[in-house]
């Protein structure tokens, strides 16, 4: 539920379907040109095909470079040209008033491409800035902290023109090494601010509270004044963000989750078996400004040798050509990863396989292993090549 909304008026589908369609829209401007040749060949003149080439030249102009436009409009116009000349109407009227026509529209697809252009170029600078910000707020931890080791990965969408507000952060505490991971609604720069604001508090939060559910809490009062700055009034409660917040104490092999909203963690043993970490008690997103939300935190074993990983739902509802989402349980169950980054490398190829490399939302992922006990820096893990195991 929480995906709709986050995602209103985003892209939809992808994968080889779409590759297929855009394909198809590249070819259509030559069809239109074939079309009306053929048209023209086999029909009787008081038939016309004019509006079959006035068209190409128009469908090249958003999809085309300027010159596969101009050379479109060109090959339109010689086509109307040579079946004039062939049929000796050249010099009437009509075929005149045809061709001024013709290149009339072609001049007016120059334009609008470029137009398109110039408009593509600002979406991509939007893009790469709004890129550069977000990892200026998300710098890589280090792959060693309070003695876990860490690796973290952040995958843009490639379908989509602004970068989304997937975030991960990791700090060790006087209570233990605490853990964030969260989706902000929206996209572009609004959503880098959220995210600015979410991991700031974060970092400030966890280094003084005490408990899991109080630093909930000050992320929650963070969005608040936040929202209420920037966008006054009802629209206030419109923003939100999912979250799992997790400690896992120095000395103690357990982790503590408080989860508001986001997909549920997983637990990876040693042996390939692994837990996906629900929710005692189902809570709202942050930010949702309902008031205030009890937080309740659950605690799982975190034997030695164990990952916990992390993740936004661009992982597990990332789809594939038939529509099916992506379900990492699933294919991690049986595979064995004691190396995080590994892991991360794993999972990444394996969505790119699933979805086609036609990702629709950008993806955050997180992965924490507690070292067991003589256990080596890496050893080589076991590759997602395929279908899980039944």
């Amino acid at each position: 539920m929480w995906k709709r909304l986050k995602r209103r008026g985003g892209h939809a589908g992808g994968g080889a379907g779409g590759v297929g369609v855009r394909r198809f829209v590249r070819m259509l401007p030559t069809l239109m040109i074939v079309g009306g040749l053929v048209f023209e060949l086999l029909t009787p003149t008081v038939y016309t095909a004019i509006p079959l080439f006035v068209a190409a030249p128009l469908i090249a102009a958003p999809f085309f470079s300027l010159a596969n436009t101009v050379r479109t409009g060109i090959a339109a116009m010689l086509a109307v040209f040579a079946l004039r000349l062939a049929t000796g109407s050249l010099s009437a009227a009509v075929s005149l008033i045809e061709l001024l026509t013709l290149a009339t529209v072609s001049v007016l697809a120059v334009v609008i491409c470029e137009v398109v252009r110039r408009s593509s170029e600002q979406l991509a600078s939007a893009r790469v800035i709004a890129e550069r910000a977000m990892r200026a707020v998300l710098p890589k931890p280090s792959d060693r902290i309070g003695g876990l080791h860490v690796a973290v990965r952040y995958e843009a969408a490639q379908a989509d023109e602004f970068v989304g507000g997937d975030l991960y952060a990791v700090t060790d505490t006087p209570y233990g090494v605490r853990l964030v991971v969260g989706d902000v609604r929206g996209k572009g720069l609004d959503a880098v601010e959220t995210v600015a604001v979410v991991i700031g508090a974060f970092r400030e939060a966890a280094e003084q509270e005490r408990s899991l559910e109080g630093v909930a809490r000050r992320l929650e009062r963070a969005l608040a004044r936040e929202g209420g700055a920037r966008r006054g009034g009802p629209d206030a409660t419109e923003g939100f963000t999912t979250a799992v917040l997790a400690e896992i104490p120095a000395g103690l092999s357990r982790v503590r989750i408080v989860n508001r909203g986001h997909p549920e963690p997983i637990l990876l043993y040693p042996d390939g078996v692994l837990d996906v970490l629900e929710p005692s008690v189902p809570a709202l997103p942050l930010g949702m400004g309902l008031g205030a939300w009890p937080d309740r935190t659950d605690e799982w074993d975190l034997p030695p040798g164990a990952t916990l990983l992390l993740y936004t739902d661009g992982l597990s509802e990332a789809r594939n050509e038939e529509g099916d989402f992506y379900d990492p349980a699933a294919r991690l169950r049986g595979r064995i990863f004691p190396d995080p980054e590994e892991l991360l490398s794993a999972l990444t190829d394996d969505v790119r396989l699933h979805t086609g490399g036609e990702s629709t939302d950008d993806m955050a992922l997180l992965a924490v292993v507690c070292p067991a006990a003589g256990q080596p820096e890496r050893r080589r893990p076991v590759r997602i090549v395929g279908p899980a195991p039944a």
